[in-house]
């Protein structure tokens, strides 16, 4: 197949290096795009009587119809061309000849594809974001659920204060309320058009950048043709996003596996997004939050693959910029499926309210608030702590708990402790009593609920 940039060259491109050059294998997914992109080019140069309007109208309809066609199966993508853009025009040109040809006047494929990737990635983005919020809708299906399940909550992987299962879910449901809200702003500067910018220094036609960009639903056209064509903060910021939000899957990827181990069973997950053995029967393995939080280092990696790209680029565009396309692509897919496979993972796993509330009865989570007790009583806080450490190594010398102490063992280290003390300490009451804003009572925790709902 003759190149479209064949003119000033007398041999052919190396089939090697073409194989090597070509896009098409990967920039195809934006063939919707590309196409959408070119009838709102048409509409844009009959406006401005760049071509006649019926050139134009009967260019949209081909269009139009090419786009049908791929969506039906009915016309397969030629793998033999170069990129996606040069295989649409090379079927709009054997359907409509020379009026075909006249579609790439004032753009450029610099400008195309920029075109092309900020309108693939809107359309994702925005479908990433849904799936972020039904992830957000399960967390707080369970949390609802279990506000009075009293779980040991930990730091540096220690027991330390009692919460609630539900308090626990609400912290991952923030999480991915903030990547709702970053990737929401990061579609701010990403819904910026790069069409007309052509190669790099605009075009000698009398074209209107604001009418195409209204035509494809961006907020403005870009100020500066070559940033127009050299950009790719918009996949950069996309791509930080994204690897947050699967920072947080991930986090919460590790909870489940601890939480569904033999060691902890706070948590059973469903058989149906779960793996067994093929030596051990007895196994049933959390391989679909073992998977996610491997495939987090994943889009690590594409991220930095890009920035590594970018760092050494003079403008304005370098076909080293083609390298944007595989790892952007990857790091959506990789986000979607694990996005996909987690909220119903969640939503059907069995909660063990039980085993939580017995591991929360050792450790000794309650000690804070047997130090409060004695803050309450007038003991400076810190001598109350120190009364308190002392006790708990008392308890540990013993065999004991705090619950389980006379009161006499307690006046022994402090004449104000009273019989009041046990209505002070016992789980249930430590939950309960953490009402302040955003704490781990079941009220407040229904507060938080009721919050994420409204920024849903």
């Amino acid at each position: 197949m003759e190149k479209l940039w064949t003119g000033r060259f007398k041999k052919p491109i190396n089939e090697i290096a073409d194989k090597f050059n070509a896009s098409i294998t990967f920039d195809s997914r934006m063939i919707k795009q590309d196409i959408l992109g070119s009838v709102a080019h048409a509409k844009m140069l009959a406006k401005q009587s760049i071509i006649p309007q019926n050139e134009a109208d009967l260019i949209v309809e081909t269009l139009t119809a090419i786009l049908a066609d791929i969506e039906q199966g009915t016309l397969q993508i030629d793998f033999s061309c170069e990129d996606v853009h040069m295989f649409v025009e090379q079927e709009l040109t054997a359907r409509l000849g020379d009026v075909g040809k006249k579609l790439h006047t004032a753009r450029s494929r610099n400008d195309q594809v920029a075109l092309d990737l900020r309108m693939y990635l809107r359309d994702q983005t925005l479908e990433i974001i849904e799936l972020i919020k039904e992830n957000i809708r399960a967390i707080l299906s369970v949390a609802e659920a279990n506000t009075d399940a009293v779980m040991p909550g930990y730091t540096h992987l220690q027991r330390a204060q009692p919460i609630s299962f539900a308090q626990h879910l609400l912290a991952y449901a923030s999480m991915l309320l903030r990547d709702v809200d970053r990737l929401s702003d990061a579609l701010k500067r990403l819904n910026v058009s790069p069409i007309g910018s052509c190669a790099l220094a605009g075009t000698t036609f009398d074209t209107d950048r604001a009418f195409e960009a209204e035509l494809l639903g961006f907020s403005e056209p870009c100020i500066n043709s070559i940033d127009g064509v050299s950009d790719r903060d918009f996949c950069l910021e996309l791509m930080s996003d994204f690897a947050i939000a699967m920072m947080h899957l991930s986090r919460f990827s590790e909870e489940i596996v601890l939480w569904s181990s033999w060691e902890f069973r706070f948590i059973e997950l469903d058989d149906s997004f779960t793996t067994g053995s093929s030596i051990m029967p007895q196994k049933k393995n959390s391989d679909m939050a073992e998977l996610v939080r491997g495939k987090t280092g994943r889009v690590y990696g594409d991220l930095m693959a890009l920035l590594t790209t970018l760092k050494g680029l003079p403008l304005a565009y370098n076909k080293d910029m083609q390298e944007d396309k595989e790892g952007i692509f990857d790091a959506v897919d990789t986000l979607k499926i694990c996005l996909e496979v987690f909220a119903p993972m969640v939503e059907s796993m069995s909660v063990k309210k039980d085993n939580m509330l017995a591991a929360a009865k050792e450790g000794f989570i309650n000690a804070t608030d047997l130090a409060d007790y004695l803050a309450k009583k007038g003991v400076p806080f810190r001598t109350a702590y120190k009364i308190t450490g002392e006790i708990v190594a008392y308890c540990i010398d013993n065999n004991k708990d705090l619950e389980s102490m006379e009161i006499g063992e307690f006046k022994a280290f402090s004449p104000v402790f009273e019989d009041d003390l046990y209505g002070e300490i016992s789980l249930e009451a430590c939950l309960k009593k953490r009402s302040s804003f955003g704490g781990t009572s079941p009220a407040s925790t229904r507060t938080q609920i009721t919050q994420i709902k409204s920024k849903l």
